[in-house]
């Protein structure tokens, strides 16, 4: 993530031995994303090097972070390839440094397949059903934090920024989804913990005998309670659309909706509200990068998405709805 608190050494060095990971060999910032400052760590600890990720937290409090990371490790414990957090003796996951929370995962191998095929998203939808199936027992609540309410609270900030048909647009998919969320399918949707940012760079892959295999999901620090078709909503936004365009890419959809289902059959309700999440998570992310766009924060390595991108899915969604039934009754 980009950098916006540095650290030293030494900081991490005591953090680790706390830990008990082993000895500091390397530590370097990531450029990536804008939410977290995050940093690669690698140890050596009994003769073996080890790979982390250490995460300081920008905007999310010490009391909200126990949710995120005992979601993660809850999941881990259910075979979910997701990064595990460490503990220190007496059990805590949460610590400090620079005065901001801090936390350490494993860091996961492989990479992010950023020019996915249909087996690629088969393997996204499988996991992800896995993953709500596995979280439905979890402990701790937290709501979405950037759901309906925040979308609510940031339109008006930002449509000052937007040309009139952009205001046109937002105002009335704003509308759209407040109708939708006053519905009684939409209230009885099911619901549990949510990754909510699964997009194409928050998933790794490997290469075993010659096939892709999906190493993990990572990233977790927006997640939350919300229903379960938005998730797979906010992931098939990324997966399954063409990014030059925002267009549907039904292929792809296929691949993952049918392997979504395979694993957690969808109910009647979901099918008929999973277009209005598409509108949903595409308006989202529309919002959350016209936010970071136009408020940026200092960083030392930071470089804000285009907002345009998800302008365009949102229109598409809007005028091109997939045929999702047609597609669940495909081979």
């Amino acid at each position: 993530m980009a950098v916006y608190t540095e650290v030293s050494t030494d900081q991490v060095r005591a953090l680790l031995l706390e830990l008990k990971l082993g000895e500091l060999q390397h530590l370097q910032g990531s450029a990536g994303g804008i939410e977290n400052t995050n940093y690669f760590v690698s140890t050596e600890k009994e003769g073996q090097i080890h790979d982390y990720v250490l995460t300081l937290f920008e905007r999310l409090s010490f009391a909200q972070l126990p949710f995120y990371l005992r979601l993660m490790k809850h999941l881990a414990q259910r075979g979910i390839p997701v990064p595990d957090p460490s503990a220190n003796a007496r059990g805590e996951l949460v610590f400090e440094l620079q005065g901001k929370p801090a936390a350490v995962v494993n860091k996961l191998r492989g990479q992010s397949e950023l020019a996915p095929g249909p087996e690629h998203c088969a393997a996204v939808g499988a996991t992800l059903a896995r993953m709500h199936l596995a979280g439905r027992d979890f402990a701790l609540s937290q709501p979405n934090l950037r759901g309906l309410v925040w979308w609510n609270e940031t339109v008006p900030v930002v449509l000052p920024e937007l040309s009139a048909a952009q205001a046109t647009l937002i105002r009335s998919e704003l509308a759209f989804q407040n109708d939708v969320a006053a519905s009684s399918a939409y209230a009885a949707l099911p619901r549990g913990p949510i990754h909510a940012d699964l997009f194409r760079d928050n998933v790794m892959f490997e290469t075993m005998n010659g096939e892709p295999h999906l190493s993990g999901f990572f990233d977790f620090y927006f997640a939350g309670v919300d229903s379960w078709i938005f998730d797979l909503a906010v992931c098939m936004n990324d997966w399954c659309v063409d990014l030059d365009s925002g267009a549907h890419h039904e292929l792809r959809a296929c691949a993952l909706l049918h392997a979504y289902s395979g694993v957690r059959a969808l109910s009647q309700d979901e099918l008929e509200l999973l277009p209005a999440m598409l509108r949903a998570g595409a308006l989202r992310f529309w919002i959350s990068r016209l936010w970071d766009f136009y408020q940026p924060r200092n960083a030392s390595l930071l470089k804000a998405h285009d907002p345009s991108h998800f302008e365009h899915v949102l229109r598409q969604r809007v005028q091109h709805p997939p045929q999702l039934l047609a597609m669940l009754q495909s081979a």
